[in-house]
């Protein structure tokens, strides 16, 4: 009966949830618990974290079927966008391949940091009112939600550190599918003075036009927060320029 009730969901979903069977099974709670165990020994299930079970389909080997990254990623939490540095090499716009994968959330979760068969994903949780620039991609036959080219911009600047530093960001940003003006509008949205600083400094010396405003504060700021806090200052954008260069080929 429990598998034939599987063989329903996985028509839905690859994932489930122990209350949803305990929901369509009415199973007694430790009845179901040891049911769910014995499915995971013969490989029809395979558990990716507490209480969340990831369908195996027939014919797969144990231990060796998984779901793409940013599909499984979708599964943790709600709501959620595959983001930063993920987002970044998904558009083709850095070479370094993140060993994690970025999701950011509103939602709070217990753990921001999970593995889940080898994989590393790292949930990033941020206020409402920055959680926007989202569009809708099919990856595998299931529709994912991923932050769009230029809101990963702007997140990866307000958080470089998610992102392999504002040298990766640089490389994007000469990226000729960016839409400079909608750049400079998420900018502005997201109302992070350190975001608007790092774009307009960044956009001024790749050559890239870019309508933004002078910084209102005197108080200077990180060029590049990942790095030691020394270098000299670009008066303009009120940055301390903590980067020996900005590579070649992001100024090509």
């Amino acid at each position: 009966m429990t598998i034939e009730i599987l063989k329903s969901m996985a028509k839905e979903n690859h994932v489930f949830s122990f209350d949803q069977l305990y929901q369509k099974t009415h199973i007694k709670k430790e009845m179901l618990k040891v049911i769910l165990f014995r499915m995971e020994e013969k490989g029809f299930i395979e558990r990716i974290e507490k209480g969340k079970y990831l369908i195996i389909p027939l014919g797969s080997e144990k231990g060796k079927y998984t779901l793409h990254e940013f599909v499984m990623a979708s599964y943790l939490v709600e709501p959620y966008a595959i983001s930063y540095w993920s987002a970044l090499h998904h558009y083709g716009f850095t070479e370094q391949i993140p060993s994690t994968v970025f999701v950011q959330t509103t939602a709070r979760k217990k753990k921001s940091r999970i593995a889940i068969f080898g994989v590393n994903y790292q949930i990033v949780r941020v206020k409402e009112d920055k959680f926007f620039g989202i569009r809708k991609e099919w990856i595998e036959e299931a529709q994912v939600s991923i932050t769009d080219k230029e809101k990963t911009i702007i997140d990866c600047l307000d958080k470089p550190h998610y992102a392999g530093g504002i040298i990766e960001i640089a490389k994007a940003l000469k990226n000729s599918s960016l839409n400079y003006n909608q750049l400079a509008e998420y900018a502005l949205q997201l109302d992070n003075f350190a975001v608007i600083r790092r774009l307009g400094y960044l956009c001024e010396k790749m050559g890239v036009p870019i309508n933004l405003p002078p910084p209102r504060s005197n108080k200077y700021l990180l060029l590049d927060p990942t790095m030691p806090a020394k270098g000299v200052n670009d008066p303009k954008w009120r940055l301390l320029i903590n980067l020996d260069t900005i590579p070649p080929e992001s100024l090509e």
